[in-house]
């Protein structure tokens, strides 16, 4: 007999500041607040996350995170009070000596080594790889305090992995049926590139139909929502990834909803 434990992981980006409305490029070396457009957005993705019970809350110690994250949990029907969890690993990738300059500079310098901005890594700055190996510590992080907060071989899913899936409706708890544990995670969005990047060349997570890989690995919108189910198992005393499937990425629909 196997047990696993599925659990849903929602990276949300954060949103629009001050900077970025203007065109700066924030990376690590600005930490701005949400404009009012930002807090807008957020307002929106708590308003279509309330009814989803969350079990923990995992967020860029970064204020623009901790504003989006705060702005959700407020709007939660069953988990207001939840605490945040602050982790510098989940902090946007740094841009070295083009932070705080328009974006445009970046791209500039991108095109003229022939590589997109996000493949470039200007002077100063982290390379894809270090980002990547930054978000391959959380993850493991993630998994060991995932595993032993929830885990229960008694009440654990015998399903075999290909069935721990359900439908997707367009509706905020895609997904989540049957699905006991509810993590979010609010990040940033060129970190995000590489997490998923992480998923689905590591880790062989899935791709949702309607999907490509092109897709799942641009640049994610503002509040842009991505949702995962992740399957846990234990050996040797230590919880290991079983599976994980990407239910939806780069969502918008609650930016869509509050302009109706």
């Amino acid at each position: 007999k196997l047990t696993f434990i599925p659990y849903s992981f929602d990276i949300e980006t954060v949103i629009e500041t001050i900077y970025n409305k203007k065109g700066i490029l924030q990376g690590q070396a600005i930490d701005s607040p949400l404009s009012d457009t930002g807090f807008k957005q957020a307002e929106a993705a708590g308003h279509y996350l309330k009814e989803v019970k969350i079990n923990s809350v995992y967020v860029s110690d970064m204020l623009r995170a901790q504003q989006t994250a705060e702005t959700i949990l407020k709007h939660s029907h069953s988990c207001s009070a939840l605490p945040i969890n602050l982790d510098y690993l989940l902090k946007e990738r740094s841009f070295g000596i083009t932070e705080g300059r328009q974006m445009k500079e970046l791209k500039e310098l991108a095109n003229t080594a022939g590589q997109s901005f996000l493949d470039f890594t200007p002077p100063g700055g982290e390379t894809k790889e270090q980002v990547m190996e930054r978000f391959k510590t959380f993850w493991e992080k993630l998994l060991q305090q995932i595993g032993d907060k929830h885990w229960d071989a008694d009440s654990g899913s015998n399903l075999p992995l290909a069935q721990i899936q359900t439908p997707v409706e367009g509706k905020a708890d895609d997904g989540l049926q049957d699905v006991p544990v509810h993590v979010l995670v609010v990040t940033h969005g060129a970190y995000m590139c590489e997490a998923v990047r992480y998923f689905l060349e590591e880790l062989n997570c899935s791709i949702p139909l309607l999907s490509n890989k092109s897709h799942m690995l641009s640049l994610s919108p503002n509040t842009g929502l991505c949702r995962f189910i992740v399957t846990l198992e234990k050996e040797n005393g230590r919880f290991r990834l079983a599976q994980i499937h990407c239910v939806f990425i780069h969502r918008v629909d609650h930016l869509k909803l509050s302009q109706e």
